[in-house]
């Protein structure tokens, strides 16, 4: 039962990113909402309200339609607009800055309890107005209390139209963007560093292990970890897990390794426990925002943008994530009273720091004021405490991979004076 509830969970976190789950479950309440005031209408609720309270409710039926009728077309209009900004930014985001931040603009959950405020109203008001009867003169069998209920709601949704605009307005600038991304990812490295012990656990060598393929292709986002552990301990098995998390798995390439053989319902009760989706959450891997962050600053530097501003930001992102991610070690372990049970893959800390020097290198060599600020981005990781003296000399090395292509490609002489300084200036640099 325990494993079902996680699965559940699981399955939970990883469709609520979808833009249309929150405004399609605040649909579904705004229908039960309507249906359960249309019985307490049946019980009598606006007779209630009419006799201590007479001034809050429409007692003509006529009235109660025009007004209704109207407010839902109102609703109507400004979500047809909502929905029309939404595609706007996310047309702009693609262009200026990068495809992969889509998925984290459209999981944001206050534009989705917006669009789905708009649409409980719209079927609340629809409801309600079925249940009106226009040739009914009693004004105590006209539903009153759920006419000015819906009225409230949509005073409710202008209110939130405005905080919609207001919200996408922001979202669209670049520092809001940049520091939605390297706040996701700081907390999930904050979240694996206090998880680590200081002394990395061991893993015995797995390259006699039997190799078990995926049933499934996408990106790989998570796993239940819980799960896995209480196969591993109820089985006396390990399992090393080959992909790195958010890579891209294709179906039948091996997914898993495992210290002995297994059948192959167990094999299945494994592999149901990785979770695949077809874009990338940074919520779930940090590395994913490297490279978010890294094509932000990469595009602002092209020449149909020329934004050097910008790349300076990301780099200054990036420089406290690598200084996060230098407190993590390489390999992911999760251990059980002191047991090594599952090996997970991950991008080194050299790997990752040169695919993000890499690109920065390439399209920011020429240009002055990124290769000063990446300079003083290596020194100052120099400074920081790491859990593996390694990454250290990966620094040092792309210190001079940066400082080779920058004397290359810069021929001013005070430029390059100012860059040889900076190299010169940079903590333990090996000669």
């Amino acid at each position: 039962m325990k494993s079902f509830f996680i699965k559940i969970k699981s399955f939970f976190h990883t469709i609520e990113d979808n833009i249309a789950f929150y405004p399609a479950l605040l649909s579904f309440i705004g229908f039960n909402f309507a249906m359960l005031m249309l019985f307490l209408e049946d019980e009598g609720i606006s007779a209630f309200v009419i006799e201590h309270v007479p001034e809050l409710v429409i007692n003509n039926a006529d009235t109660a339609k025009t007004l209704l009728s109207f407010l839902t077309g109102g609703i109507i209009s400004i979500m047809v607009f909502s929905f029309s900004m939404v595609m706007v930014l996310l047309n702009q985001a693609s262009s200026n800055f990068s495809p992969r931040v889509l998925p984290g603009l459209i999981s944001k959950r206050n534009h989705q309890y917006v669009l789905g405020m708009y649409l409980a109203t719209i079927l609340y008001n629809t409801f309600t107005l079925v249940g009106i009867d226009p040739l009914e003169n009693d004004k105590y069998q006209l539903p009153g209390f759920s006419v000015l209920i819906g009225i409230i709601l949509t005073v409710l949704c202008f209110f939130a139209f405005l905080y919609f605009i207001h919200s996408i307005s922001q979202s669209i600038q670049v520092n809001s963007i940049l520091k939605s991304i390297y706040t996701k990812a700081r907390n999930r490295l904050v979240m694996l560093v206090d998880k680590e012990r200081e002394k990395a656990p061991s893993f015995p060598d797995t390259s006699d292990w039997k190799e078990y393929g995926s049933k499934e292709t996408g990106y790989l986002q998570t796993f239940a970890a819980a799960n896995l552990i209480n196969i591993c301990e109820e089985h006396d098995i390990q399992i090393k897990i080959l992909p790195i998390p958010g890579g891209f798995v294709l179906k039948e390439i091996p997914i898993v390794k495992i210290s002995k053989e297994i059948e192959d319902d167990l094999v299945e009760e494994i592999l149901s426990n990785f979770n695949f989706a077809e874009g990338e959450i940074v919520d779930d891997n940090y590395a994913l925002a490297f490279k978010q962050i890294s094509e932000i600053g990469i595009k602002a530097m092209s020449p149909g943008i020329n934004d050097p501003g910008t790349a300076i930001n990301t780099i200054d992102y990036l420089t406290e994530l690598f200084a996060i991610r230098l407190q993590k070690h390489d390999d992911t372990i999760i251990t059980n009273d002191d047991k090594s049970l599952i090996f997970v893959n991950t991008v080194n800390f050299s790997e990752l720091l040169y695919q993000v020097m890499v690109s920065y290198r390439t399209y920011c060599k020429h240009d002055m004021t990124c290769v000063q600020k990446l300079f003083l981005m290596i020194k100052y990781l120099l400074l920081q405490r790491t859990s593996n003296d390694n990454y250290h000399n990966s620094l040092i090395d792309e210190a001079k991979h940066l400082y080779d292509d920058a004397k290359a490609n810069i021929g001013n002489e005070e430029d390059r004076r100012r860059i040889e300084q900076l190299y010169k200036s940079l903590p333990n640099k090996r000669d």
